[in-house]
């Protein structure tokens, strides 16, 4: 059985409605309409998006991180003129801080279950996770949208003062860094950071524990490379190794509440053959 056949039928044991439909369109020619059907129900009437769409966010409320994975599903499905992103950025700009970014997370958090690290201050400021990457996906896609001018103006203060980062803070510069159109600035900050950025990285495919991969960087070739092909063959080589073929599809972190060890490992699965396809390992 070949890694899309196991990851069809993880995907049919396991997976969540829309990781199933993702799969679907992407890898079987199925109906993307249908997925973004069952995004369009993650979507509250305020733009933003709640409902586990984020699985360690449980509650119904919308919350900035879960925009970031719906962009990131109009990403795949090539989806981004659809009504769902003006009116998520409606929301951002509703929720945004003083300083101009998004927050990590909102207060409102406090009266939902959720991950025992979706903690905040009762008035937090804005955070590159998840500004960077919402606002490098609005510029793929070349939205105008008045929240993306505050919000790029938040990223590039915010990078200008990085001197170490954490896994997740440089995965959002990132994306952020890859995305914006001022190459000649997002080169130079490249430059600069390039050495913290990969001090965040595990570049041995079989380290242990909550770790972050090259893939986890560069889930398709970036425009900034970060790592070097033999790096990168490792790992697509241990995406297709069927120790991925278990029952949590390479999850490595705390696993706080049963579901969402498959609702990670639904959403998992079809990253990692997005990942496959982009460096040509699947058709």
């Amino acid at each position: 059985m070949d890694v899309l056949d196991r990851a069809e039928t993880y995907l049919q044991l396991h997976g969540r409605l829309i990781d199933r439909l993702r799969f679907e369109a992407l890898f079987r020619d199925g109906s993307r309409e249908r997925a973004l059907d069952v995004l369009r129900c993650h979507q509250n009437p305020d733009g933003g998006f709640g409902h586990a769409l984020e699985p360690d966010l449980r509650g119904a409320g919308s919350q900035p991180e879960p925009v970031e994975v719906a962009f990131w599903i109009l990403d795949e499905l090539a989806a981004f003129d659809s009504p769902m992103v003006p009116a998520a950025c409606d929301y951002l700009a509703g929720v945004t801080a003083a300083d101009g970014g998004v927050p990590f997370v909102l207060p409102s958090v406090r009266d939902t279950l959720r991950a025992p690290w979706w903690q905040t201050d009762d008035d937090p400021p804005g955070n590159l996770i998840p500004t960077a990457s919402i606002a490098g996906l609005l510029h793929k896609h070349g939205i105008t949208h008045p929240w993306l001018a505050t919000a790029t103006d938040f990223c590039w203060s915010r990078i200008a003062a990085v001197q170490e980062t954490s896994p997740y803070e440089a995965r959002a510069i990132v994306t952020f860094l890859n995305l914006v159109p001022e190459r000649d600035r997002a080169e130079a900050e490249f430059a600069r950071l390039r050495e913290a950025i990969l001090a965040t990285v595990a570049l041995d495919p079989d380290t242990p524990g909550e770790v972050h991969f090259p893939l986890d960087f560069a889930p398709e070739p970036l425009r900034l490379p970060l790592f070097t092909q033999d790096v990168l063959d490792a790992h697509l080589d241990a995406f297709m190794d069927p120790r991925f073929d278990d029952d949590k599809w390479g999850l490595n972190w705390l696993i706080w509440t049963p579901v969402v060890e498959h609702e990670w490992g639904g959403y998992l699965a079809v990253q990692r053959l997005k990942t496959l396809r982009a460096y040509g390992r699947l058709p």
